[in-house]
């Protein structure tokens, strides 16, 4: 059954049902995906509509109903068809080939008013023919570090999917991870495409040339319409995508933030982060920081974010092989140490306060910067924070007035490294005109926000949740994470 065929849609007084829905995935045929139905739960609370999203979908916040967000994307009425996508993956650097889509569907495809086309998918929605055996079901707590993940990401800088909705269901689930029963729910989120570096794995494993070409092609056509027209359009697409993903890590990196499971079905194919689960922001700067407990080798933790995101594209050229030259590829692979740095060293820039700084100088202030957070275990946005807070015009009267009205950092004299950076943030200060002063306080403020979404920070929001149902902090840390810009 067809949009246009959906009983009631037409006539429906949804905002959510008469969007312009496009069949852009759907047309591909049956050969990506399966038509599931959704799940049928005992109860619908909403927990959390994101009412920012909803102005770039052309619908006003204020007309649109909380029963509006159940009907749609609790209850799932009025839309069809639902389709999970089929898809594989490197876990942990092992194939596995019984992945899928299994506990979630693609709900539906929009084009907002950037004209951008978005995805609307589902978690917790139920069993599909991927579920090897699960419940097809979320966690409430899942789902809730999920929509902190996203907004707080979102709020960085860094290029991410959104929650739009969450709705408690009702239903009590059991995990190995969670003291249980514990509760559910099911999440929509909004993302850039639901095609995954996985997706075309597949489909060299089932040796199918015909279908990578096509579904790369309607990649293309969606997600990189600029490269259309080009004649090399293949190669220009993988190169560009490296250099989208290598900014990725360089934003999760900057950002203080360990993904945690960089699976290849994790990955994105328009380079957008995007299914937090495990994931963890560091307390302090520490390269094998882990967030996933399961990581028992560390392959994922916070320092290898790079190397993996460099690894998963380099073994995303295997079934792309069929149709773009391995060489040029390669030649596309060899630049991501090239845009990982040019975009690493830009966002730590403006966490020290400059939109730009000479080369030398941003090499020099941004290794004594690490160094010192290396050896001194100081945390790590609390640093950055205290550099807003405390930041004066009288830095530049002497290196002994950085910071000096912080209580995190070191006296003088007790570290040599913050000592030398103290000394060269003065120089640096003294180097600029004066009238720069006030344009290094402002980016200060603005990329070194107060509030750092920390595991006891999560823990203490769901403890008033489980403990007392009481969702105020989560509202107002919520409405914190969105007013920093």
């Amino acid at each position: 059954m067809t949009l246009a065929e959906t009983p009631n849609y037409k006539n429906s007084s949804n905002p959510f049902l008469t969007l312009n829905y496009e069949s852009a995935l759907e047309s591909l045929g049956d050969d990506y995906y399966d038509e599931v139905a959704a799940a049928e739960f005992p109860q619908h609370l909403l927990r959390w509509r994101n009412d920012a999203l909803l102005p770039r979908l052309g619908l006003d916040p204020q007309v649109v109903k909380d029963e509006d967000f159940i009907t749609a994307f609790g209850k799932f009425q009025g839309r069809k068809p639902l389709l999970a996508l089929r898809y594989h993956g490197y876990q942990f650097g092992e194939y596995n080939g019984q992945l899928g889509d299994g506990r979630g569907f693609l709900y539906g495809q929009v084009r907002a008013n950037d004209g951008e086309l978005y995805d609307f998918g589902t978690k917790g929605s139920g069993r599909t023919p991927y579920s090897r055996g699960g419940d097809g079901m979320l966690t409430l707590k899942g789902g809730m570090r999920e929509v902190l993940a996203a907004e707080a990401l979102h709020y960085l800088g860094v290029r991410t999917s959104r929650c739009l909705s969450m709705i408690e269901t009702g239903l009590p689930l059991w995990r190995g991870d969670e003291p249980s029963p514990t509760r559910s729910a099911v999440m929509v989120r909004m993302s850039s495409s639901h095609i995954r570096f996985g997706t075309f794995e597949r489909l060299h494993y089932f040796q199918r040339p015909d279908l990578t070409k096509k579904l790369l092609d309607h990649v293309i056509e969606q997600y990189y319409p600029h490269l259309s027209a080009e004649q090399d359009k293949y190669a220009l697409f993988y190169a560009e995508l490296v250099k989208r993903v290598a900014e990725l890590a360089a934003q999760w990196m900057a950002a203080g933030f360990c993904h945690g499971v960089l699976n290849t079905d994790n990955m994105s194919i328009t380079g957008e982060s995007f299914d937090y689960g495990p994931y963890a922001f560091i307390p302090s700067y520490n390269p094998y920081f882990i967030a996933a407990y399961f990581d028992y080798s560390g392959r994922y933790c916070y320092g290898n974010q790079p190397s993996i995101c460099q690894l998963n594209l380099q073994m995303l050229q295997e079934p792309l092989k069929a149709i773009i030259d391995k060489g040029e590829m390669e030649a596309g692979l060899v630049r991501f140490g090239e845009y990982y740095e040019a975009e690493y060293v830009s966002l730590m820039l403006k966490k020290l306060g400059f939109e730009d700084l000479l080369h030398p100088e941003a090499e020099e202030l941004l290794n004594l910067t690490i160094e010192f957070l290396k050896e001194s275990q100081v945390g790590y946005h609390q640093f950055f924070y205290e550099m807003a807070r405390t930041f004066s015009s009288k830095w530049r009267d002497e290196p002994g007035f950085v910071m000096n009205s912080s209580d995190i950092v070191p006296v003088p004299g007790a570290s040599g490294i913050f000592d030398d950076w103290c000394i060269l943030y003065h120089q640096i200060l003294n180097d600029l005109e004066y009238d720069r002063i006030d344009v290094i306080a402002q980016t200060l403020t603005v990329h070194n926000p107060q509030t750092a979404l920390l595991r006891p920070v999560i823990e203490s929001i769901w403890e008033a949740i489980a403990q007392e149902d009481n969702w105020q902090p989560f509202y107002e840390l919520i409405k914190t994470i969105q007013s920093r810009r």
